[in-house]
């Protein structure tokens, strides 16, 4: 096999034992998601109806769905590449007992990168389905969303494996959610307009990954086109590629030590 694609049975062996726990990892990794477009769509949006989004009024469960789906893909990357990946990096010590064989570290951090992205891919596949199902939005389009979302799955996974790299424990975790993940959340458009923030707050906010997702991504439920899709997709490579820097500049140092 071409040194190029060593990644490859790390990637399939998370795969194997992955297919034994399917449906609870499926209910596990869709049921918040769903639980939050119901409350909210549903519940709030029947009582708010409508948002105004660029000069045009865009009924409250289709902006909330095109926003929570970005979420979910966020979510599901970083949940796989922080909580299981540390597993199988520092509980079970997986990943010493692969570099015994002809397999560099760096391979299986792109494994691990690769497979948190496929996770979020899958439960966002699971999500689309059912939003489809619900005649929530009828736009084609929704079917390019989904290129746009593995590439965010990418990108926070990478992101997550930083804080991995850094962690000496579970507990560790709830910094990367409370400090950012969290605000992020509320301040990149999901449940409410961003233009809703004060001008200072709204000029930072913008730039989160979690933003330039949802600006890829709503445009498509709502059947149009992305403004600046180039711009959108050029800052979550530069995400990508900076944390994926780091996250393996970091995993060295800690094999290391």
């Amino acid at each position: 096999m071409r040194n190029y694609f060593r990644f490859w049975p790390v990637f399939m062996r998370n795969l194997l034992v992955w297919r034994k726990l399917v449906i609870p990892s499926l209910v596990a990794n869709i049921a918040e998601p769903l639980m939050w477009l119901v409350a909210f769509g549903y519940g709030m949006g029947a009582l708010i109806g409508e948002v105004t989004l660029d000069g045009m009024q865009v009924p409250y469960l289709l902006f909330l769905a095109s926003g929570s789906i970005c979420m979910s893909a966020m979510n599901a990357a970083t949940f796989e590449a922080l909580y299981s990946a540390f597993s199988r990096m520092h509980v079970q010590k997986t990943w010493d007992g692969i570099m015994n064989a002809p397999i560099r570290l760096e391979d299986i951090l792109l494994a691990e990168m690769l497979w948190a992205a496929f996770k979020s891919l899958f439960t966002i596949t699971a999500i689309l389905g059912v939003m489809m199902a619900l005649g929530i939005t009828q736009s084609w389009k929704i079917l390019l969303a989904w290129p746009c979302l593995l590439f965010v799955g990418i990108t926070f996974s990478c992101l997550a494996l930083i804080f991995n790299a850094l962690a000496k424990g579970y507990d560790f975790f709830t910094y990367y959610f409370t400090l950012f993940l969290t605000p992020m959340m509320f301040l990149s458009g999901v449940f409410f307009p961003s233009d809703q923030l004060p001008p200072w707050v709204r000029a930072v906010a913008e730039w989160l990954p979690l933003s330039q997702a949802i600006a890829l991504v709503r445009p498509l439920f709502l059947d149009r086109w992305p403004s600046q899709p180039l711009l959108h997709l050029g800052v979550l490579a530069l995400y990508a590629g900076v944390a994926w820097a780091i996250a393996l500049h970091f995993t060295r140092k800690r094999f290391r030590t």
